[in-house]
């Protein structure tokens, strides 16, 4: 094909349209923009109300850039809670970057992508390879992307086996149960810890590692008509015991709790939750044990007896992702991979998901009205399930 009928076919092209070719090394490189659709917002509040659709041209590549084209991405509950304008690390409102007078804001922070084209300084990327972002706050909820080195990390394995989602998830959920679980208190095979809300993504996690690591674990979970199935599917992860909030409340049931574990020390306890449950959790740790608190679903503080710290000598911790991952890039990739390695070997299931698919026939309206329906499917409550936007 020559160089003139290559142009007109890309400049004709409804989704690529070819701006100038530069000559390197004897041989033509493209240098292009490319449209984007994105999830975007102009001012914060309730997430149904203030999302739209927003279509925009992307830069062309640089020599130093990567272009990428997502192929999934979470609807995780920081990425609810920045939209709302209630989260401490909010996406910036921007105008040229996004060719729009009125500010808008890019909604997402975790997803995968696979690259499209590089430009000509860049040697660890090529097309075809797939990566998650390093940091956050690059605004995942999109079709397209033009990124640098520094934004993204390699996934080392092929989609036949590591799958979009299964890639799109590892990030965020599993690093944190990873952390947690290693960081905060001296674990040992047969030592316990305990959980609320472990049927979430964090949750499962817990379990599953806790498993691979010799820990056991008593999980704590909300009542609810599905309870035995429920029981079952976390126990076939991993879990030693499950119990419900009612459960851990009961002051009669402390001496179950004490038969199960021995003489074995629980010296952890991850709070996802706050309130009643997570006193009730903390009084089951041993003496010099952790309370690591990483979000409160429930919307109510975390209050703690004085006798716990004066007769147990117990810690509280607060733990959160983005600014850990912010400032250890290396080393959350580092886990990252180990993550990958696990979820290949099957040892690392994946946590249920409900897929929202974009398709390119798809008219904006029809865009924004799926994704909608996986943020409503959210916030009413998805039991447990990851509401991903597959592209």
């Amino acid at each position: 094909m020559s160089l003139r009928v290559f142009t007109r076919a890309l400049a004709s092209s409804p989704r690529l349209s070819a701006s100038k070719f530069v000559a390197s090394r004897g041989a033509f490189r493209r240098e292009f923009s490319a449209e984007c659709k994105a999830i975007v917002f102009e001012k914060h509040g309730r997430p149904l109300d203030v999302l739209k659709i927003h279509t925009f041209p992307l830069p062309d590549l640089a020599d130093d850039s990567i272009l990428v084209k997502f192929l999934a991405a979470p609807i995780n509950p920081a990425d609810i809670n920045q939209v709302e304008g209630v989260y401490p690390l909010k996406p910036p409102f921007q105008t040229s970057a996004l060719a729009t007078e009125t500010p808008l804001a890019l909604g997402g922070n975790e997803g995968v992508v696979e690259v499209i084209d590089v430009g000509k300084g860049v040697q660890d990327f090529k097309p075809g390879d797939r990566a998650i972002m390093r940091h956050t706050i690059f605004g995942t909820w999109r079709t397209k992307a033009v990124a640098t080195i520094k934004d993204l990390t390699k996934i080392p394995y092929p989609s036949s086996e590591i799958t979009a989602v299964q890639a799109a998830t590892a990030s965020v959920n599993p690093t944190t149960a990873y952390n947690m679980l290693q960081e905060f208190a001296d674990l040992k095979p047969g030592d316990w810890f305990i959980q609320t809300g472990a049927n979430s993504g964090v949750g499962r996690a817990a379990i599953q590692l806790g498993r691979l690591w010799g820990l056991k674990s008593i999980n704590v979970v909300r009542n609810r008509d599905d309870l035995a199935e429920l029981k079952k599917d976390l126990e076939s992860l991993g879990a030693t015991k499950v119990i419900t909030d009612e459960e851990l409340a009961d002051k009669g049931f402390r001496s179950v709790i004490k038969e199960w574990v021995g003489k074995s020390p629980i010296k952890l306890a991850l709070n996802c939750t706050g309130g009643e449950s997570t006193t009730n959790m903390a009084r089951q740790l041993s003496e010099g044990g952790h309370l690591v608190t990483y979000g409160g679903m429930a919307r109510k503080p975390v209050t703690l007896p004085v006798s716990l710290f004066i007769f147990k000598d117990i810690t509280s911790h607060g733990y959160w992702l983005s600014r850990w991952s912010d400032a250890h890039p290396d080393e959350k990739e580092k886990i990252v991979n180990e993550i990958f390695s696990l979820i290949k070997a099957g040892e690392l299931k994946d946590v249920p998901v409900d897929k929202w698919v974009w398709k390119e026939t798809m008219s904006d309206e029809e865009l924004l009205e799926v994704f909608k329906k996986g943020v409503s499917t959210y916030i009413e409550g998805a039991k447990g399930r990851k509401q991903v936007l597959v592209i």
